[in-house]
């Protein structure tokens, strides 16, 4: 269902948005806001930031999303726990933020993505200062033409792959780093195969 039905609700989020920046002081490296969904890609100073973040973003939405609709009571806005996944700061974390601030371009809302005005590639767009406020640095350094980078073509299996990623909290990076990143975190279920094992030949 809609989760933003109008100008209002998306600039509501955004506010939501920078006062988590301002009380927790989480890195807000991209984001971007679609009808019915939202994308961030976060850097956390320390673990267990991530969980009291996004705990706080999206118990506040909820409270504010209901008071402004006269719907409090009703129900949860947001069903089940966010999902995330690792991400190695080299080239994957472009990768990332390249497949946020494209969502709006994928989606055919904008002829480019720099254009749709609910998210951190239109805000960075602007050259405005106040606007970047709660934008965070990057790990790796932007490349030139970030925008036509953006912009440029993209692989149906690169996508896939993602979203792949999105789905089972797998860690993304170079195989030494996501091993190394899933035994640190518990994740090494989500590096192995989907399904029951293979029975052996008796």
């Amino acid at each position: 269902m809609p989760l933003f039905e109008n100008a209002g609700d998306y600039a509501a989020f955004e506010h939501v948005l920078l006062e988590t920046f301002d009380r927790t002081g989480i890195r807000i490296a991209a984001y971007c806001l679609m009808p019915n969904h939202w994308h961030l890609l976060l850097w956390p100073r320390q673990d267990g930031d991530l969980s009291e973040v996004m705990r706080w973003l999206t118990v506040t939405h909820t409270q504010r999303w209901h008071a402004y609709r006269g719907t409090s009571g009703t129900g949860p806005v947001y069903q089940g726990r966010y999902k995330s996944f690792p991400v190695q700061t080299d080239e994957h974390f472009l990768t990332v933020a390249r497949y946020v601030e494209r969502n709006a371009l994928r989606a055919k809302l904008v002829v480019r993505a720099e254009e749709w005005r609910w998210s951190s590639l239109w805000r960075r767009s602007q050259g405005n200062p106040e606007l970047m406020r709660f934008l965070g640095d990057w790990p790796v350094e932007q490349p030139r033409q970030w925008i036509d980078v953006v912009n440029g073509p993209e692989a149906p299996e690169e996508v896939a792959g993602l979203r792949e990623h999105v789905r089972r909290g797998r860690p993304l990076g170079n195989a030494a780093w996501v091993a190394r990143t899933a035994a640190r975190l518990g994740l090494e279920f989500t590096l192995r195969p989907r399904g029951r094992p293979k029975k052996s030949a008796a």
